[in-house]
């Protein structure tokens, strides 16, 4: 018996050993089922709740409150735009040899009456008829719908057709162009064009600079070796690449221990530092030319009679169909033929002043007209009787022939009074800048 309950005694200690270790082991929160646990519980109102009460109610709807992190940011949802743009297609097409805009929006895949639709707009979209084999055209669609056509025509400027409300319109958009001044000279050792370019002047650089000391400086016969130039001018570029050179900013040209110096005012026209007119009214030379084939001469032997007979003007020889201009502002008083001078044009710039221009081509202006210098009047050629290519260039003083190439030539308008002391004083930076750069130019090659 006593072993029985020894036994008996034995498992009820083990069991209240078991239970206690249990109870030793549960979390103190599952302890007793009238604590609330707190973790986790970001709500005020629950916090404060007692044993036994309840905030919701069952069947009963209430508002759930979200995370801020699942909250929407509208700044970064995307636009109307945006979506819209999403679902635009692009394509860009090279224009090639043989090309035209309704073989180019053909094989687009857009109809011929789409192409002629936005050809008919005028304007601007013609500039489409002026594509060249190389260019790009872009054609943006939505679905089967063509939305833009896109024209980069240069550099910086860019043809946009858009479609608005079913109807298409033109823009140009242009690119912002950031302005730099640059500098550069060169001393002539053969001639000018091959100075400009080792000088690291660009083709359009080069003959500007010719135009501005044009009035002063004959380049095609003045010309020495030691002669130089110097000059300052704007450079543009977008986004850090260069697309362009700008004007010309100062200038200095030494021509046979001569010097001559140009500053481009705010108007365009350009003057020495002192306020004198560069530009003459009459152009030295009105043509383009490779040589003078025949000077002004009293008593020259005709190339085609052998007899003697002054030749009273200057043969300029040149290519047939270059651009003869006009010397000077005028009036075309005579445009016609006749055997001897083939096709000519006189123009009568003012009482005192005619000029005359033989065996051309072509003559593109008509008695009576009214031409600016620089105008285009004709072309170079050979009619009437010559012996080659040339423009007979004549050039008249009060009914007397004048030699055109020593002819003294009236000055353009300078400035006076109040305009040349600013234009003095708004000089005067460009040419210390010039002077400046030039003397460091020459101090390096040194």
């Amino acid at each position: 018996m006593r072993a029985f309950l020894s036994s008996k005694s034995l498992y009820l200690v083990s069991g209240i050993v078991c239970f206690s270790c249990v109870l030793f082991l549960l979390p103190a929160t599952a302890a007793d089922d009238t604590t609330l646990s707190t973790s986790g519980i970001t709500d005020p109102d629950l916090l404060q709740l007692q044993p036994g009460e309840q905030k919701y109610q069952v069947g009963v709807s209430y508002e759930l409150p979200l995370s801020k992190a699942l909250v929407i940011n509208n700044d970064e949802a995307p636009t109307d735009v945006e979506i819209a743009q999403s679902n635009l297609t692009h394509q860009t097409l090279i224009v090639q040899k043989g090309d035209n805009l309704s073989s180019i929006f053909k094989r687009g895949g857009f109809s011929l009456g789409l192409s002629y639709k936005i050809d008919n707009l005028g304007g601007d979209a013609h500039k489409l008829r002026k594509m060249r084999p190389g260019d790009a055209i872009e054609f943006i669609s939505e679905g089967e719908q063509l939305m833009f056509v896109r024209y980069p025509f240069s550099r910086t400027e860019t043809l946009v057709v858009s479609r608005v409300e079913g109807q298409f319109e033109t823009a140009i958009e242009t690119m912002e162009l950031e302005t730099r001044v640059n500098f550069a000279r060169a001393d002539i050792v053969s001639n000018f064009w091959n100075a400009g370019i080792n000088g690291g002047l660009d083709a359009g650089l080069i003959m500007d600079l010719a135009n501005v000391f044009g009035w002063d400086v004959d380049f095609a016969l003045d010309i020495r070796a030691g002669d130089s130039f110097a000059v300052l001018f704007e450079e543009q570029y977008a986004n850090g690449e260069y697309i362009k050179t700008g004007n010309i900013l100062a200038a200095e040209f030494i021509n046979q221990g001569d010097v001559f110096q140009a500053v481009r005012s705010e108007d365009g026209n350009f003057y020495t530092p002192e306020g004198k007119a560069m530009r003459k009214a009459f152009l030295r030379a009105p043509v383009n030319f490779k040589y003078i084939s025949s000077n002004f001469n009293p008593r020259r032997k005709h190339p085609v009679t052998g007899k003697v007979r002054a030749h009273r003007g200057i043969d300029y020889a040149a290519r047939t169909g270059t651009p003869v201009v006009a010397a000077g502002d005028g009036k075309i008083i005579r445009s016609g033929y006749n055997q001897f001078n083939g096709n000519y044009v006189v123009i009568k710039h003012s009482e005192i002043y005619v000029t005359k221009y033989l065996h051309l081509n072509k003559r593109k202006v008509k008695k009576g007209q009214r031409v600016g210098q620089g105008d285009l009047i004709g072309t170079v050629g050979a009619t009437g009787r010559v012996t080659g290519a040339h423009l007979h260039y004549e050039f008249l003083v009060s009914g007397f022939h004048k030699n055109p190439k020593t002819v003294k030539l009236p000055e353009a308008q300078s400035l006076e009074g109040q305009p040349k002391a600013d234009f003095i004083a708004y000089s005067q930076p460009f040419m210390q800048s010039l002077n400046n750069q030039k003397r460091f130019s020459l101090a390096m090659a040194n």
